[in-house]
């Protein structure tokens, strides 16, 4: 198209280390071997989903500390004066990971994918349908990618990642589920699958003369030549490699994590660190989802009484010995997009009290609520074993409000599946972020009354869908805002899920040869190590080989070096 300004940005802050050392194998773990390869369609929101799309980059990305548009796949790119329209060239060395190289036929290839039927995926083809209306080529390198209305932040709304037409052989057959359940596909980022043993392990190697590893924001990253994913479903275990030098690091995120497994003979040693790094970043919404399919949960006072008899503050400063933080309302840490004015439900086993009396609930010989041959009593679905003691204390506390939970505990792979399924009557869990608040995938009816959604909690609201799609519709920034901070409003108001708690930081233990730039993560990360192919905050580290041997020395003669833990504020507003 003529007349566009074209664009890039080489301006921003390198946030790697010059210093990083290339080389070596980094060895984590999972805690279940996924159901499949797949990234879309049935049962592919898998333990490796992530590894997967970090690897396939869309156009353009976010810088994780200024947060200003930098280039990824392509390297220019333009805004049409409709504002629905974004055009970008990919870079002239891009290649997939077989050696393809990367054209905008792979774009087109993109659309006639998430449309396909056969894919089963439902979110895609609405996506598809009503967001992102037309892909365009306009020669071999330069794209067009079209939105059905003009769109505040566009390069993000439009940042579509291309799918390897070659690879597919041009279509999606069929027996695209069955066919391609175990065949990766190839990749543009740094990581591609070299191996994989059903329910052992994935190993990620780096793609040979990867095309992107001189790009000003890749310089000092992805440095480890392997990353060996092994699966260890018990954390105790994992432990117990971590301490032999068999993983390289220990997430430890969870308060239980640290508290059990951040001392030992290799901690006062020194010759493992742990580092920790406050960042600036929007949280995941984590908390206490009701499936309004489940009759209970019809009645709006029901449902309040529920959140009333939480003791989630309890549990923070009793479990989690307060080195979390209470979420304080849905999508927290979202800036001017974030509703400042709501406010948390409080433990109030009396409002819980008033609540179910009035809509016609009694104390029963037990304390729990009953009306005629119904009992205040709700399965709580969860895959998080490493929250199990959290939910245990709820649990417990819940009975002063007449609420009795029964903890499902399942693993990960298990949970999700039945949570999407929509069997669940509540669960515990979290879902990841986006820069601005997305609502429509979680909150619109548009999505309930249907498996492998989103909405699990079948959240049905005409109001909450009109506050949605007018979101979704506006160009404005000060309008998106502002109908921001009313569907957050209205989602606090149906109660059809109970915000727990966020972390605010990023943590881990490490062995000292697993090295990390000054500040070793970025505003943006939501993991120290455990994102080594993020193409915006990970693959920071690097193994320091030489000094791997000598730790390995000391550890079997007994030598010592100073323990370190490092607690860095870069990012912190207090």
């Amino acid at each position: 198209p003529k007349g566009l300004k074209w664009e890039t940005n080489d301006k921003e802050p390198i946030f790697a280390s010059p210093n990083a050392k290339k080389g070596g194998i980094f060895r984590d773990f999972v805690e279940q071997f996924p159901a499949t390869l797949r990234t879309i369609g049935p049962d592919s929101n898998g333990s490796f989903r992530g590894f997967m799309l970090d690897n396939l980059w869309g156009p353009v990305d976010v810088h994780p500390n200024t947060r200003k548009v930098i280039p990824l796949l392509a390297n220019e790119w333009a805004y049409g004066p409709d504002g629905k329209s974004f055009y970008f060239r990919i870079h002239p060395d891009a290649k997939w990971s077989d050696g393809h190289p990367v054209t905008s036929d792979d774009f087109l290839f993109l659309k006639e994918m998430m449309l396909s039927p056969y894919l089963y995926a439902p979110f895609y083809v609405d996506y598809y349908t009503k967001e992102v209306v037309d892909i365009v080529k306009y020669d071999d390198r330069t794209v067009g990618v079209f939105a059905a209305s003009p769109k505040p932040d566009l390069e993000q709304y439009l940042a579509v990642a291309p799918r390897p037409k070659h690879f597919y052989g041009g279509e999606i057959p069929p027996d695209y589920v069955q066919k391609y359940n175990w065949l990766p596909e190839p990749t543009i980022g740094p990581y591609r699958v070299k191996e994989f043993r059903k329910g052992r392990y994935l190993t990620l190697e780096k793609t040979p003369n990867w095309w992107g590893e001189n790009l000003r924001y890749m310089k000092g990253r992805f440095n480890v030549q392997e990353v060996k994913i092994k699966v260890i479903r018990d954390r105790n275990v994992a432990y117990e490699y971590f301490k032999k030098g068999e993983l390289d690091s220990l997430n430890m995120m969870a308060t239980a994590d640290f508290f059990r497994f951040g001392h030992g003979e290799v901690f006062d040693r020194g010759l493992v660190d742990i580092t920790q790094v406050f960042t600036d970043s929007p949280q995941s919404m984590r908390g206490f989802y009701l499936n309004r399919r489940t009759p209970i949960f019809n009645d709006r006072n029901v449902r309040l009484a529920f959140a009333y008899s939480l003791d989630i503050q309890g549990g923070i400063e009793k479990v989690f010995r307060n080195d979390v933080r209470r979420m304080l309302r849905p999508y927290t840490g979202y800036g001017d997009y974030e509703n400042m004015d709501i406010k948390p439900r409080s433990f109030d086993p009396a409002m819980a009290e008033k609540l179910m009396k009035s809509s016609g609930w009694k104390r029963g010989s037990d304390g729990i609520f009953e009306k005629g041959k119904q009992r205040f009593s709700i399965r709580l679905t969860s895959g998080y074993a490493i929250y199990l003691d959290f939910l245990t204390y709820i649990k417990e506390q819940a009975k002063l409000a007449g609420l009795e939970l029964e903890i499902e505990s399942l693993d990960g792979v298990t949970s999700f599946k039945k949570v999407l399924e929509k069997k669940h009557e509540a669960t515990f869990m979290a879902w990841g972020t986006t820069l601005v608040p997305s609502f429509w995938q979680g909150w619109h009816s548009d999505n309930a009354g249907k498996e492998q959604t989103n909405n699990i909690s079948e959240t049905n609201d005409p109001e909450l869908d009109r506050l949605i799609d007018k979101y979704r519709n506006s160009t404005k920034r000060d309008e998106r805002v502002q109908l921001s901070r009313e569907i957050i409003a209205k989602i606090h108001d149906l109660a059809n899920f109970v915000p727990s708690f966020y972390y605010g930081f990023v943590r881990a233990a490490h062995w000292k040869w697993v090295k990390n730039p000054p500040v070793a993560a970025t505003a943006l990360s939501d993991q120290l190590f455990f994102d080594p192919c993020n193409s915006s905050t990970g693959g920071l580290f690097w193994i320091d080989r030489d000094l791997k041997k000598d730790i390995l020395d000391m550890k079997r003669w007994g030598g010592k070096l100073k323990p370190v833990f490092k607690v860095d504020k870069t990012f912190l507003k207090e």
